[in-house]
């Protein structure tokens, strides 16, 4: 059976496993698809922390449990101030899987409290996804403008 408020995202990526993991990974290169300020340290219990982008600029943060290098990352995921959604209150697992010369990211976003929160971090999730593939493609994916909902 299925937990009720998970989210789950597929989607295929025109680069080498490494490039993908490294754009998920380094502050640097996480900078040019998503947020304002990163900070991570990918090793299990290290700290994950990003910054948004607009007038809300929210900062979410949790810890990395599981770093595979080129395979597979979890990290805990919550925003500071939130109150449905607060820091490391959900979990995110990310699989990089080689496929089609490319790589297929497949994402489980668990632990989301409720309906709306699923919906909200889909949208959040549909816009990231979409840069994400066009930078470790090679692409420009453009100044990220963030997502106008509340998360």
């Amino acid at each position: 059976m299925t937990e009720p408020f998970v989210l789950r995202r597929e989607t295929q990526i025109a680069a080498a496993r490494a490039t993908v993991f490294a754009y998920l990974t380094d502050p640097e290169k996480i900078l040019s698809w998503m947020g304002s300020d990163a900070t991570t340290e990918p090793h299990p219990g290290g700290l994950y922390l990003l910054k948004g982008i607009g007038p809300r600029a929210s900062v979410a943060r949790g810890a990395f449990r599981e770093v595979v290098p080129v395979h597979r990352l979890a990290y805990t995921f919550g925003w500071e101030g939130g109150q449905e959604v607060p820091p490391g209150s959900s979990l995110i697992e990310i699989d990089l899987i080689e496929r089609d010369g490319g790589t297929l990211l497949r994402m489980t976003h668990s632990g989301l409290p409720t309906e709306e929160q699923v919906a909200a971090h889909a949208k959040g999730w549909a816009h990231y996804l979409e840069r994400l593939t066009s930078v470790a493609a090679g692409r420009d994916p453009g100044p990220d403008k963030g997502v106008s909902d509340n998360m």
